[in-house]
């Protein structure tokens, strides 16, 4: 994830820590995780941060947990549920609960952890030459960082099992279509793109979005009755302050 000046006034660009050749998708690496945790953290307690932008460095998104960043000792038989919950699950909890939106701009192979990373996001924009991997099968694992939660609420059971079995790559234009992304646009106007999304967020009614975050991601366990009680509340809410 790209280290670079934020994306326009009332929004922040998530940074990436760790170091690797720009022509490579990059491996998420734990100090990453913890790093890019602790940024949105930040960007949280920011009042003037009303949008935060995650994108990768290079070529690349983001190729995947570095599988020798394990918590184990010398010796030990690598386990990889450790480091998951210490420094990569923290990180998607972060995302899902920012109280503002949260934009990944794709710019190139997003896969394993990092494609789950991307979409943990409240709005994804990719370029047209990025493709999307749930590459844990070919390695005997299962898919990490919420894609397991994600992936069949974005494209259904059946694409979310093909996807995750077969570890095929989805490119971006097909995630389009296929609902999993909200945009895939021309390599060249992608940053651009997403850094005029963060400045349109950035400019609006920050509570307001909030409350549209909240009522979506309660949607999923409530059913219409329970639905239709919280917009009330939300909508009361939104007006006291409109």
């Amino acid at each position: 994830m790209d280290e670079t000046p934020h994306p326009g006034r009332g929004a922040r660009r998530l940074p990436r820590d760790h170091a690797q050749p720009a022509g490579a998708a990059q491996r998420l690496h734990r100090g990453d995780a913890h790093g890019a945790a602790q940024r949105a953290g930040a960007a949280e307690a920011d009042r003037d941060c009303r949008a935060l932008l995650l994108t990768g460095a290079g070529r690349g998104f983001c190729a995947g947990q570095d599988l020798n960043d394990r918590l184990s000792k010398a010796g030990e038989t690598p386990v990889l549920g450790g480091a998951l919950e210490a420094y990569y699950n923290p990180l998607v909890r972060k995302l899902r609960a920012l109280p503002f939106p949260v934009v990944a701009a794709v710019n190139g192979v997003a896969a394993g952890a990092g494609a789950n990373i991307a979409l943990a996001c409240d709005i994804v924009l990719a370029a047209r030459s990025a493709s999307f991997v749930q590459s844990f099968a070919k390695i005997g694992l299962v898919p990490d960082s919420g894609g397991t939660w994600i992936l069949p609420r974005l494209v259904g059971p059946a694409r979310a099992r093909a996807l995750a079995l077969t570890a095929e790559p989805l490119p971006a234009e097909k995630a389009e279509a296929w609902g999993m992304i909200w945009k895939a646009v021309d390599d060249g106007a992608l940053i651009a793109e997403a850094e005029m999304l963060c400045a349109q967020f950035a400019a609006a009614p920050t509570l307001g979005l909030a409350l549209i975050k909240r009522a979506l991601d309660a949607a999923w366990d409530n059913d219409l009755e329970a639905q239709l009680e919280l917009e009330r509340e939300l909508q009361r809410e939104a007006s006291l302050t409109a």
